[in-house]
This record gives structure tokens, sequence and C-alpha cells, in this order.
């Protein structure tokens, strides 16, 4: 008898409410209507009147089965009540429950300095600065980044972050959206921005740690020498992978040979980037066009995600079926015993 119990005691104690409690408001409506509206006359006339029919009627049972269908009137009232209950969806609260939630937490540090202006990208046939390709891929890339946390810092003479790590992706686009060359100084400070990525990111768990860098010069301004910057992020676990991004502006080719032409802009440290990679355990690309961009994205997009526990949930049981289905019984038990009665 309390196994019976059991079930019926521990729905009540995680009783979570309804989820449409205006339904309620319907219970007194069948009232209502029957008040309003004027009864139905079954009456039939006898055919034939004696001045015994009621003593025949008593000898016949009728008086016995008027009593007992009025007694079954309760069943209908019963069965409406059960559909309202019904309809107001009770619900309970299950077990706590965590899903896995997958994603990682990305920083994204991008170039602004003077050389980004350098017009020598090409996006659908046209001719566009370095940052505007830049900028159209990486907003490719946060396209499809839904579970991801992302942060933005641009950096030239100074390294600043615009935005912090968040999912809210539509910000980060609209931030990227409204960076311009020289926003941050028309020098590049890449030890700077390093180092302002591996503050951020050290209070996230070790294996989320990720920065993505992408330069098109050699680090001219800062306070921070990238490789010393780089040993810092190495002690806080945070993995960089570097982009050397730039074509071939204000360059000619001698003998197959590219040579920087007087006022050019300045060679790019593949070296260093690639040093900076490995020594946090990340990979250097190297971009001459969007094309190739868009692979080291796709790339770096391949990474395996990794697994972090999500928000605790309390699920929702519904149970509206329960209410529904003796509502029906008590209708088909009025029906049938309405009928037997009057048989």
């Amino acid at each position: 008898m309390i196994g019976l119990l059991r079930t019926p005691i521990e729905a009540l104690a995680g009783f979570a409410g309804f989820a449409w409690p205006w339904m309620l408001l319907a219970l007194p409506l069948a009232w209502l209507l029957r008040w309003l509206l004027p009864p139905v006359s079954m009456a039939r006339t006898p055919a034939l009147r004696v001045p015994y029919g009621d003593r025949l009627a008593g000898i016949a049972g009728v008086g016995v089965a008027r009593a007992r269908v009025r007694g079954l009137g309760l069943l209908p009232w019963l069965a409406w009540c059960l559909l309202c209950l019904a309809a107001a969806r009770p619900q309970q609260l299950g077990e706590v429950v965590q899903p896995p939630q997958a994603g990682r937490d990305l920083m994204l540090a991008l170039d602004v300095s003077g050389s980004m202006e350098a017009p020598d990208m090409e996006i659908g046939g046209r001719v566009v600065q370095r940052l505007t390709a830049a900028k159209a891929v990486i907003s490719d890339f946060l396209d499809r980044r839904r579970g991801d946390r992302i942060g933005l810092i641009v950096f030239g003479y100074r390294a600043y972050a615009l935005t912090p790590l968040t999912r809210d992706l539509d910000t980060v686009r609209e931030q990227l959206d409204a960076t311009v060359v020289g926003l941050a100084g028309r020098e590049t400070a890449i030890g700077d921005a390093i180092g302002l990525a591996a503050k951020r990111l050290q209070k996230q768990p070790a294996e989320q740690r990720v920065l993505i860098l992408l330069t098109d010069g050699v680090n001219t301004a800062g306070t921070i020498d990238p490789v010393k910057a780089a040993e810092l992020a190495r002690t806080v676990g945070v993995r960089i992978h570097t982009i050397a991004f730039g074509g071939t502006a204000n360059k000619l080719s001698v003998f197959g040979i590219p040579v920087t032409l007087p006022g050019g802009e300045p060679e790019i440290d593949e070296e260093m980037l690639g040093k900076v990679a490995q020594m946090t355990g990340g990979r250097s690309f190297r971009a001459r066009d969007t094309n190739q961009l868009v692979g080291i994205y796709a790339e770096i997009e391949r990474l395996e995600p990794v697994k972090r526990p999500g928000q605790r949930l309390r699920p929702k049981i519904e149970w509206f079926r329960w209410p529904l289905s003796l509502a029906l019984a008590c209708a088909v038990l009025a029906m049938w015993s309405r009928r037997r009665a009057a048989r």
C-alpha cells in the first residue's frame, strides 16, 4: 500500500504548477450554462392514464432508476473538472540535469596598423584593403561559431579589447565592422596584443584558451617583446595560432625574387610568428590572398571543440495525461450507467 502511494506523493512533492493556469477559469462555465439555459424537457405523454399509475411505476422500479440516474449526474461534473485540470497542463519538476555544451573560448587579435590599408586584396573581383578583406573573412568565420565564446582585440601602437569573451556574436560582428585602419595607432604592437589576450584568457579552463592572431607586419611598438609575451601565454596555458596576412603591395618581382620598393611595407616577420605559435602549441599560417585566408580559418574551425558542462536545468514533466484519462473514464462510465439505468 505504501508503495502505491509513493508515486503520487513524490509527484505532489515535485509539483511545479500549471503551464496554462488561466484554463482553470473555465471550471464554473458548466454550472453557469446550466443556470442560464432552460432545462430540456424529456417528459413523455403517457398512452394510458390510470389512477394507480404511480403504484405501477413503483412496482416496475422506475423511481429507483430515476434516483440512480440523478446519483450518476456527478460523473459528468467530475469529468468537466478533470478536463479543465488537464487543459491547465499540470507539471512536475524532474531531476536536475547538466547537459554537456560543446564550444571554445577564442580571442581574435586583429592588426589595424597603417600597413593594413594596403590595397592588395580582391573580393568578388574588386581590389580592397587588407583590413576590409580580413574583416569579411572573419565575419564569415563568426557565422559558423555558434556555441563558442569569442572576444575581439585590435592592436596598432597599443592593444585594446573591444569585446570580452561572449556568445553574443552579433555584438562582436558590429565591433569588427566598426574598426578602421589606425584605430589603435599606425604602428604594430604584436607583443602587447598577445599579453592582453593572455590576461583575458587566464581565468578560463586551460583546454579552452585559444588566441588567433592576424597581422601583416613586424613588431614595431609596444612594451612587450612578442616572444616574451608568448612565454607568458604558455605559462597560463594559452594556445596561439598566428596568421601572417598580406599580398605584394609596393613590391616588384625580379627574377622571381620579391623586392620591396622604397617606401613600401616591411616584410612580415614569419619566423617570429612561427616561433610564437610553436612555443604555445599552436600553428602558424601564411595567407597571401583571401582564398588562402578562408582556408586557414576553415582549418582552425576543424579544431576539436571542448565539451564543458552546460547550465544546470530541472526539466518539467507534463502530467495532463492523468486527469485527461480520468475525465474520459468518467464520461464513458456516466454514459454506460445512464443507458443501463434507462433499461
